[in-house]
């Protein structure tokens, strides 16, 4: 069946999935300042768990028929992988805060790249390596080694990036065998699984307050996750994948006025040139495709 190619309305979806994710992101951030981690991700997984068992349910073939796959192994490391990086993720946040967080994280599209020759075989040319080295520069702007004493913690959302990228390449590896559906349905129930070994040590009351900021932070992980699927059906990611760099913007001004953070000069212009980098990459990858 022929994708349909419906720019404007994709261009919509994702502009909405990663404003919901964003959000997402501060409430990660309040829960995980009052309870432990592990918690708070744990919690979102049953959520998230029970989200893709209910689309599995409305695929041809029912869970059993999404569930099927050649390479189980390799999807449970995927769900596992992601669940980490979350982790790690939000421990940034806590850490560093929302903003310098996600202008650090926003060069994963550029690790993607870079390791996709390695790691999938693809090539990537000599213009694409000069964007990705750009980009590092970028990085290395925000983090400042040489200004003073270089704080280690910045090299946690780097770490998140790193996590995603492989975690990105693992899904286009699998792709060649596997449904979207099928992915999706291993990403929620290996991450489910694995949180819960790791979280349910870690439970503790939680004000009932704070429980419905807990459901609003499932909810939103839920609708988000819809969002950028309907994106994905009705537009090609060339077109769509630039714009989900507004993440960065959402996340800024949530960490701002919510948070009280602010915005570094270093950062605002090491962010900048991560995005150029990476919006130059997706051209790139647009002319090949």
């Amino acid at each position: 069946m022929t994708q349909s190619n419906n720019v404007p309305l994709g261009v919509a979806l994702m502009i909405s999935a990663v404003m919901i994710f964003a959000i997402q992101d501060g409430f990660s951030r309040y829960l995980a300042e009052e309870y432990n981690v592990m918690l708070v991700v744990m919690i979102r997984y049953w959520f998230f768990a029970a989200f893709v068992i209910a689309l599995a349910k409305r695929q041809t073939g029912g869970i059993r028929g999404v569930a099927h796959t050649k390479q189980p192994f390799l999807q449970a490391f995927r769900g596992v992988l992601l669940a980490a990086e979350i982790y790690v993720s939000i421990f940034a946040y806590v850490l560093l805060g929302l903003v310098e967080t996600h202008a650090i994280f926003a060069c994963y599209p550029l690790l993607v790249a870079a390791l996709s020759g390695p790691v999938l075989g693809e090539r990537v040319g000599w213009r694409r390596w000069v964007a990705i080295a750009i980009g590092f520069v970028g990085v290395t702007i925000i983090l400042k080694p040489g200004a003073g004493v270089f704080d280690p913690l910045a090299v946690i959302p780097f770490l998140a990036a790193a996590m995603f990228a492989v975690y990105a390449l693992l899904t286009r590896y699998v792709a060649r065998i596997d449904s979207t559906a099928t992915s999706f349905f291993w990403t929620g129930m290996g991450g489910g699984v694995a949180t819960t070994g790791v979280g349910i040590w870690f439970w503790e009351p939680m004000a009932q307050a704070d429980w419905g900021i807990m459901l609003a932070l499932c909810i939103s992980g839920a609708v988000g996750h819809w969002l950028m699927i309907r994106c994905y059906e009705v537009a090609e990611a060339s077109a769509v994948q630039p714009f989900a760099y507004l993440h960065l913007v959402f996340a800024a001004l949530i960490g701002v006025t919510i948070f009280g953070e602010t915005v570094a000069t270093n950062v605002i212009i090491g962010a900048g040139i991560i995005v150029s980098a990476g919006l130059f990459t997706f051209w790139r990858e647009g002319l090949q495709g």
